[in-house]
């Protein structure tokens, strides 16, 4: 796509990039609120519940360069428009959903749709500004998505508790044939260069999470030596492994593995897995949490959220602003031993009496933190490549950050199960408290592998970090 000279239509691809994009980020938040009326409704148990978000992040984690591909080919508008009709499509269908496994279905076919249009949206919107105002485009663009973020749990909490909590997933009809109207109007056709599709890679990293998602689920239910849960361990292991084995050998490989050499990609993707598997995890559990065991209605639950969530908004454009001053690592290991002390914190304190304003200096502590790190650890990623590869990067980036948060998610589920249950306050608050424990130590984990990132020389506007 050639950079239009014209400033309106900058101004409408910004809009309706920005709106499909908050689209997106808003169901990913929205639901959280609305699990304990699912539960509820279809009397399903957390462990199957969890399959509502892990069944999104899987379809979006390992189909998101494959939609930056189908784009490139077939076209960025149309495909677009296509992902934005799927999800609107799937949407329905998870409203429609008569029990858990028909809602798991439709939310895979969510996360299909996201991963055609997420990637589109950051290529359409970079096509068309050019390199002066790029980052202020995409700064505008980022900042829409983090209010979604931000404002998805307590909207949730309001649709669930006023409309019910199908209503979550109808609004996006009204805003989906929209932005497909205005996609069809407003943007113009683009392509990119042809690459071929890489479906053995695609195949390999779909089974092998799934399988490593699947025995962390079924291992205190059958037992953690029994020959399921081994099984799929292994086959999970074997096909990660060939996948990788796969991955070098390419000719046009989905992740390519040269990448890996750098050490700030490495250090960096390994803390951001395990920092997006702490909050991934505490998303899924904390509004259940409150609602379970606290007594908060699902609104007041989502506004309950707003002093961990609502730190990235003040967090976040500070860290990045500073992050050419102190480096990334810095930024990295502090946010990260922040973030761990903070639901560390949590951990030990929560019980069935635990009030409410107990909560809220850990939980800022830890938003804090992450909102630090995030940035830190994505700028240091972005920075170990050239310019040309800075599309692979971040799409390798979001897969890790996307299977992260499944694996997080199936972890503190795993160990809440193990601990507790859903059948009482007290029970919820046992499971909820040793999961939470968990989460510091992801977190930790974070911190150290964020110790081997490069440092970087003191000087602003340094173009790439320098090995210590």
């Amino acid at each position: 796509m050639q950079t239009p000279t014209n400033r309106a239509e900058q101004n409408w691809v910004l809009g309706v990039t920005a709106l499909a994009s908050f689209m997106m980020a808003l169901d990913a938040m929205i639901i959280t609120t609305a699990f304990a009326a699912i539960r509820a409704e279809f009397g399903s148990r957390v462990e199957t519940l969890q399959w509502t978000v892990n069944a999104f992040n899987l379809t979006f984690a390992v189909l998101l360069l494959t939609g930056a591909a189908l784009g490139d080919r077939f076209g960025r508008r149309r495909m677009f428009a296509a992902g934005i009709a799927l999800f609107v499509v799937a949407s329905a269908a998870c409203a429609l959903a008569g029990n858990a496994t028909a809602l798991i279905a439709a939310r895979a076919l969510q996360g299909a749709g996201a991963a055609l249009v997420m990637p589109l949206a950051m290529a359409i919107l970079s096509g068309t500004f050019g390199r002066e105002e790029r980052a202020r485009a995409l700064g505008i663009f980022s900042s829409i998505t983090g209010c979604a973020l931000i404002i998805g749990p307590a909207i949730g909490g309001f649709i669930t508790e006023h409309l019910g909590w199908r209503w979550v997933f109808w609004i996006n009809l009204p805003i989906g044939l929209i932005a497909i109207a205005l996609v069809l109007a407003r943007l113009r056709e683009s392509f990119g260069p042809a690459a071929a599709l890489d479906i053995p890679g695609l195949s390999l990293v779909a089974l092998a999470a799934l399988a490593l998602v699947w025995s962390l689920l079924r291992g205190n239910a059958v037992g953690w030596a029994s020959a399921e849960v081994m099984g799929t361990l292994m086959s999970g292991l074997v096909l990660a492994a060939g996948f990788v084995f796969w991955e070098l050998r390419a000719a046009a490989p989905m992740v390519p593995m040269r990448l890996f050499a750098s050490r700030a990609l490495a250090s960096g993707m390994s803390a951001s897995v395990l920092f997006y598997a702490a909050m991934y995890g505490v998303v899924f559990l904390l509004p259940q949490f409150l609602q379970t065991t606290l007594g908060f209605d699902a609104f007041g639950a989502g506004l309950r959220l707003l002093p961990w969530t609502a730190t990235l908004f003040v967090t976040a454009p500070v860290a990045g602003a500073v992050v050419n001053r102190f480096g990334e690592r810095p930024l990295v290991v502090t946010g990260l031993l922040m973030q761990a002390i903070g639901l560390g914190w949590i951990a030990e304190i929560v019980n069935p009496a635990v009030p409410y304003s107990a909560l809220v200096a850990p939980l800022v502590l830890a938003g804090v933190g992450v909102s630090m790190a995030m940035p830190a650890a994505q700028n240091a990623i972005l920075s170990s490549v050239t310019v040309a590869e800075m599309g692979k990067a971040s799409g390798v980036f979001n897969m890790g950050r996307f299977l992260g948060g499944m694996f997080g998610i199936a972890a503190l589920v795993a160990t809440f199960s193990a601990n507790g249950g859903a059948y009482s306050a007290a029970h919820f608050e046992s499971g909820f408290a040793a999961a939470m424990s968990l989460a510091a130590t992801l977190s930790l984990a974070g911190a150290i592998a964020g110790l081997f990132l490069p440092a970087r020389r003191r000087i602003a506007g340094a173009a790439a970090p320098q090995d210590a």
